[in-house]
């Protein structure tokens, strides 16, 4: 089973550069996770019959946004972190909106497991949403994913922006305590791990270095591969073993992001 995640940074820009059609031929997809859609459903022309297709998009028009696009039809369809465990961590609206009426959270239910993609609160480059994301937001999505895990193994993705380790961007030091890579959001990746969470990419490819999944638009960043690796495929430690593949495909343009993929022996 081959399993991609893109956050493509707006669905349509995406389809109009042809760039949509040409990633599901070449790459045929079992199950694609999307971040970023910036569309409802109804504004995208897509016609992928041999999927079936799950949107959770933001209540505000042209912004975030997540969709999953599934060979296999799922048992259940889940949207957005549960209001009960809302509530158990305060999650609530800030400055910039509520983050659970983002369309961040969406989550298929399978026979054997459940996959589940996210695009997480972005801190901000004045670290003006990291008090969200670290107190509220990151234990939130932790407790839910893990509730899920109790029941039957989960296999997760999506961009999470953040850097967990030096590795994982081009310039370290120079981003130390930046947005991405602040002491908190590495902290709320540790803990993701601390529920026995696996890195894909990291469990297969211990020491790669200048694997990357974004880059800025300035300086010619992506050209130059001065990147950060944000995006991620995450599997319980249950299914460990199964992950056949892990891997990073810079050469799909489209998007300031590039698709991630893992393939597993299910």
């Amino acid at each position: 089973m081959k399993l991609f995640s893109w956050n493509v940074n707006g669905i349509r820009a995406v389809i109009n550069k042809g760039q949509f059609d040409k990633f599901i031929k070449q790459y045929d997809p079992d199950i694609l996770c999307i971040q970023e859609t910036k569309a409802h459903r109804e504004q995208v022309e897509i016609n992928l019959p041999e999927y079936s297709e799950y949107w959770n998009s933001a209540e505000k028009k042209g912004y975030s946004g997540t969709a999953i696009f599934s060979k296999t039809k799922p048992l259940t369809i889940i949207k957005d972190i549960p209001e009960d465990i809302v509530a158990k961590h305060s999650l609530a609206k800030d400055d910039y909106g509520h983050p659970n009426n983002e369309g961040r959270v969406l989550a298929v239910e399978f026979d054997s497991f459940f996959v589940v993609t996210v695009y997480t609160p972005n801190s901000k480059g004045d670290l003006s949403r990291l008090d969200l994301r670290h107190k509220f937001w990151d234990p939130a999505f932790l407790d839910y994913v893990n509730k899920l895990q109790q029941s039957k193994p989960v296999v997760f993705s999506g961009d999470l922006n953040v850097a967990h380790q030096e590795i994982d961007l081009a310039n370290p030091k120079a981003n130390v305590g930046k947005h991405g890579f602040t002491n908190e959001e590495r902290e709320g990746f540790d803990n993701i791990l601390g529920i026995g969470f696996v890195d894909s990419f990291r469990l297969l490819h211990p020491d790669q270095k200048d694997a990357y999944s974004w880059w800025t638009h300035w300086a010619n960043a992506r050209a130059r591969n001065v990147g950060w690796r944000i995006d991620y495929w995450l599997v319980s430690k249950q299914l460990k073993d199964k992950v056949k593949s892990a891997a990073i495909h810079p050469e799909q343009m489209g998007s300031d992001h590039c698709p991630v993929s893992i393939e597993l022996d299910l």
